[in-house]
């Protein structure tokens, strides 16, 4: 017999319960960024090409659980829009923490993909 979610949900443990919800909500930020990109009729290539990273890069962070605010940033800058970051709060108080884009030459880490550190290994004598 099919059980309700509320009811398998009320069975959890509360530390099973938070990690639900956060997953959920990672979730939903991703799929927001996809639809964004897909609303404004966007592909992930054309997206890569005007951030000047990978494809492979661009689908990533659409799948990631949790972003960089420079990221989102670099995302939407590449979409053409601009991100506003506000913190509001409930004496109805609020503050913009927009960064400041950064300037650089070439794309932000936060959108490329790290690049590998290279270890080197002592050369062995004979």
């Amino acid at each position: 017999m099919a059980k309700k979610f509320s009811e398998l949900r009320a069975r959890m443990r509360p530390e099973a319960q938070l990690q639900a919800e956060a997953r959920t909500e990672s979730m939903q930020t991703s799929i927001k960024l996809q639809a964004l990109r897909k609303r404004l009729q966007v592909t992930q290539a054309s997206l890569a090409e005007r951030l000047q990273v990978q494809q492979a890069a661009i689908s990533k962070m659409e799948s990631r659980d949790d972003l960089l605010v420079s990221s989102v940033m670099d995302f939407v800058r590449g979409l053409g829009g601009r991100l506003v970051l506000t913190a509001t709060f409930p004496d109805k108080t609020s503050f913009d923490l927009t960064p400041e884009p950064v300037k650089l030459g070439r794309p932000n880490m936060a959108v490329s993909e790290k690049p590998r550190a290279r270890i080197r290994r002592p050369r062995k004598t004979p």
